[in-house]
């Protein structure tokens, strides 16, 4: 062991020693925090008001301190205009450093993705570029209200505009529906578009939407919301839509089909235009769930794939918050069949460049057939400045480019592990955008979740669990774009070290995890009887 120039001799640690409990619950840096609760009370607080007390009458004399006081409390009762609280808000007084340490602390237990790779991908975790969000912080983007004369908000609505022009052009669709405010919110629109032009049509009669086991939860929720009965279509052995058993179901009574692609099994359907054909061949429509365009877009145009409707979630494919603080928004392109259905407002760009917000005011009998309104305004102004700085900063070819790093990184996952993890649609081809692994070959008595509380350990956020459905014990991993194979080297060590665990029968895994704040909950209790109101001890037992 060298020596510094300061003749100090680090020591080693003793071999086999054993760290003592900390009187403070701290592990070093993770730090161990109390509810607020229980960090103040609710009998003081934080923060220090001149004249605590009832509020002065309204000509009170006084002289030095008493008469200053006497002048606040005369003014903030004419500001609370006699509004005074006469009761306790039951929420503890912390000082600001107290507050501070609080949150920060708590948001140091938190994963996110600029802490380290998020298994979870575009579906909850898409890297969001720092120049979207100064974008979004523009005056003029972030400072507007929606209620403001069109005439002041041009360039808004310009942004609007453009965007949507991308989401068109990107798709190869014809219209397109801004104001959806999350995917699912999108697949209520379709299905209402796909409900009015039915309508329209005198096919009222319609009341039945075929969903494939491999499209996305939402799907069979959102037919049912709108009415239609729903029917399941099986998947293949590969994981792919039954086209045989879709084509025999189809006939007169079927309104839609509603189907991802890519789907929830990492597979791009290689059948999708013969299914939109025989869709078509009956009168229905093809709704497609766009929540996993990241694995196509710049390489394939679901227009051309004879899509009706589908919509787009701007943080999965263009880098917006999952939500952003508020509404997130999904965005619906529709076919030249189902356009002239299509909820108001949409933004219209004429000849001399002034762009008008087409609402129920101004559509006159242009737009007799719109389905009416989605929401009370637009849409999500900071999720569109985000995605069109987004495509604008890379362009139609750095577009095509995120599509083909999202599969290679998919793959390259998928190839790496298939030989510790069992790959049930492995050998149906390359995957898309994510890769499946089930917890077939696991020792007796272990399940998907050992493995994700182990991931844990190994700091890593746990992969998507349970899902898709029609594959046991899922793992499903999206790794996206950005992550650089050094990362992905890593999380592959680390899952590859915690599934062989879990084959060997390593009891350790069953109470994993160790490392992490909180160790591992009784889930069956959790789901039964949450606690999710804070009583102080003393009345928490006198309940009991």
């Amino acid at each position: 062991m060298s020596i510094n120039a300061s003749g100090w001799r680090p020591e080693a640690p003793v071999a086999g020693g054993k760290a003592s409990p900390t009187v403070t619950g701290n592990k070093g840096l993770m730090l161990e925090e109390a509810l607020i609760f229980e960090i103040g009370d609710c009998e003081t607080t934080g923060v220090d008001f001149t004249g605590v007390g009832a509020p002065a009458q309204a000509g009170a004399q006084g002289s030095g301190d008493d008469a200053g006081n006497s002048g606040f409390l005369l003014s903030q009762e004419n500001k609370l205009a006699g509004l005074f609280r006469d009761a306790a808000i039951g929420l503890p007084g912390l000082s600001e450093p107290e507050a501070v340490r609080h949150y920060t602390r708590l948001s140091r237990q938190n994963y996110g993705i600029d802490l380290g790779f998020f298994p979870l991908g575009s579906c909850t975790m898409k890297h969001n570029p720092r120049l979207n969000e100064k974008m979004a912080r523009l005056p003029g983007f972030a400072d507007i209200h929606p209620l403001q004369p069109v005439d002041t908000v041009q360039g808004a609505l310009g942004v609007i505009n453009e965007l949507a022009v991308w989401l068109i052009k990107l798709t190869g669709m014809y219209g397109i529906a801004m104001s959806p405010k999350a995917g699912a919110h999108g697949e209520l629109c379709g299905i209402l578009c796909i409900k009015a032009a039915l309508e329209a049509r005198g096919e009222g009669h319609r009341k039945v939407v075929l969903v494939p086991e491999s499209a996305h939860g939402t799907n069979p929720a959102t037919a049912a919301f709108a009415g239609f009965t729903v029917e399941d279509i099986p998947a293949t052995a590969e994981g792919r839509v039954d086209t045989a058993a879709l084509k025999a179901r189809l006939g007169p009574d079927v309104a839609a089909v509603m189907i991802t692609n890519p789907n929830t099994c990492g597979l791009f359907e290689r059948d999708m235009k013969a299914i939109s054909d025989a869709v078509h061949g009956v009168g229905a429509y093809v709704y497609c769930d766009g929540a996993n365009f990241n694995a196509i877009v710049g390489r394939v145009r679901p227009g051309d794939l004879g899509i009706d409707a589908m919509h787009i979630n701007l943080h999965k494919t263009f880098s917006t918050p999952h939500g952003g603080g508020g509404p997130g928004s999904g965005p619906v392109v529709l076919s030249e069949a189902l356009a002239p259905f299509g909820p108001l407002p949409f933004t219209a760009r004429y000849a001399d460049g002034h762009i008008a917000l087409i609402e129920e005011e101004t559509a006159g009998d242009e737009h007799p057939h719109t389905f009416g309104r989605m929401t009370a305004f637009h849409g999500q102004m900071g999720m569109f400045t985000r995605a069109l700085t987004y495509i604008l900063s890379h362009g139609a070819d750095g577009l095509r480019q995120v599509a083909e790093d999202a599969v290679l990184n998919a793959n390259y996952i998928l190839r790496s592990l298939e030989q510790t993890l069992e790959a049930p649609f492995g050998s149906s081809g390359p995957c898309m955008h994510e890769a499946l692994f089930s917890d077939e070959g696991l020792a007796d008595g272990f399940s998907t979740i050992d493995v994700a509380k182990g991931l844990i350990d190994e700091g890593f956020h746990p992969m998507t669990m349970y899902f898709p459905l029609v594959v046991h014990g899922a793992m499903l991993i999206e790794p996206t774009e950005t992550e650089s194979k050094a990362a992905l080297d890593q999380f592959i060590a680390a899952l590859r070290s915690v599934a062989e665990r879990a084959k060997a029968g390593d009891i350790s895994l069953k109470s994993a995890p160790h490392f992490a704040p909180r160790s591992r909950l009784d889930e069956t209790l959790a789901a039964r009887k949450p606690v999710l109101v804070w009583k102080e001890p003393g009345l928490a037992q006198a309940a009991e």
